[in-house]
């Protein structure tokens, strides 16, 4: 009589990291009831002090350096470590499991879970990144050979839902990961590999969006262009992703007629976009007029580039109220306003739209006060005399 492979601590650490039970993928090790290798695996797990449970699966391990029941120990070092939190110790013999058992599914959700806990983001990736495509592989894995078709889909279909929620965990960790680097282009990579490796998720088209916010902070116009375009190509109503192109274009000064046309579709969706059902009608207002004011701005900048100070000017004055929430933002566009006033030759309008854009904190402060001052010490130009 058989049983199979001997998972000392699996059941705790499943119930630490993810509620779901995990069929096996990889090398299965049979332990015949009652043999010895049972009996120390019978020993190992029993055993509360942690200097003696090492002692015996050290122990466990020489006994059997050259066989598959290594597998086996590995695992048994794998869960030791992780439980005392020695990481370093836990990826040593996760990597030498795998190196034994390259398909050994239940071990990348250890390694996912010691990297987690370090907060070590790198691993994180490299290590969900593997167990992703031991799942991948699985899933469009034949038939082997003497097993029925239907047979094998009805099993790998059972043990894919037995899996679902603890891929689920290493996806939910790897996304986490993706946004604790401080740097915004390590940030943004991270985002962007997390919607490659899993491209069907519900978060993939979030996480894209959010990569390319995070390009803009690191001002990597190449990487920032390139995921832009990518969103809209499969979701041409992207409200985040289209303000984020008009933004772009209209402060560079390029491609001004896509910038416009972007703004306006977002101004559009704006007019005609239904509340969800899990959002407040405060903070679906706050959120709606938000948007529809970086539309107008982005308009009243892409006026401003074509010489169009009137129009300019008219896009800004109605973006002012929506954006007032927003301190940085609002700046941004009071300042925009101050320099169409400027060329209208507007000096108290434009003296009050950049004393506007220093009233509230934000990176235009200062610079928007001097100027304000600056229009203000200037002399009205003298009158000519009639010849």
């Amino acid at each position: 009589m058989a049983r199979a492979r001997f998972l000392t601590g699996l059941l705790l650490l499943l119930a630490i990291i993810a509620p779901a039970s995990m069929a096996q993928l990889g090398k299965t090790v049979p332990i015949s009831t009652g043999s010895d290798e049972d009996h120390q695996l019978t020993a190992i797990n029993a055993a509360t002090d942690p200097a003696e449970k090492l002692k015996l699966i050290d122990e466990f391990s020489n006994a059997h350096s050259d066989d598959d029941f290594q597998i086996i120990a590995d695992e048994q070092y794998v869960n030791y470590y992780i439980n005392a939190k020695q990481y370093d110790k836990a990826f040593e013999y996760g990597d030498k499991l795998w190196a034994r058992d390259p398909e050994n599914y239940s071990n990348g959700v250890n390694m996912v879970r010691a990297a987690s806990e370090k907060g070590d983001t790198e691993r994180v990736f490299a290590y969900g990144e593997k167990t992703a495509g031991i799942l991948q592989r699985y899933r469009g894995a034949p038939a082997p050979a003497g097993t029925a078709a239907d047979y094998w889909d009805e099993q790998k279909t059972r043990k894919l839902e037995q899996v679902k929620e603890s891929q689920d965990y290493i996806e939910q960790s790897m996304l986490n990961a993706a946004y604790q680097p401080k740097e915004p282009a390590k940030k943004a990579d991270f985002l962007a590999r997390f919607a490659k490796i899993f491209p069907d998720s519900p978060n993939a088209q979030h996480a894209l969006i959010d990569a390319v916010f995070a390009y803009q902070q690191a001002q990597d116009t190449g990487k920032l262009l390139d995921l832009g375009n990518g969103v809209l190509a499969k979701d041409p109503n992207n409200v985040g992703m289209l303000l984020v192109l008009a933004d772009y274009y209209s402060q560079a000064g390029t491609q001004l007629d896509k910038a416009e046309e972007y703004a306006k579709k977002v101004s559009a969706l704006c007019d005609t976009a239904k509340k969800p059902e899990n959002v407040s009608a405060e903070e679906w207002k706050k959120q709606n007029d938000l948007q529809k004011g970086l539309a107008l701005s982005a308009l009243g900048q892409v006026s401003l580039q074509k010489k169009d100070s009137a129009a300019a000017v008219k896009n800004l004055l109605s973006a002012a109220p929506l954006l007032k929430a927003d301190a940085t933002n609002y700046a941004r566009n009071q300042y925009r306003l101050g320099f169409a006033y400027v060329n209208l030759k507007k000096k108290p309008e434009a003296i009050q739209a950049f004393t506007d854009a220093a009233s509230v904190d934000s990176p235009y402060k200062e610079t928007a006060a001097e100027k304000a001052k600056e229009l203000s010490a200037l002399k009205p130009a003298p009158k000519r005399k009639p010849q």
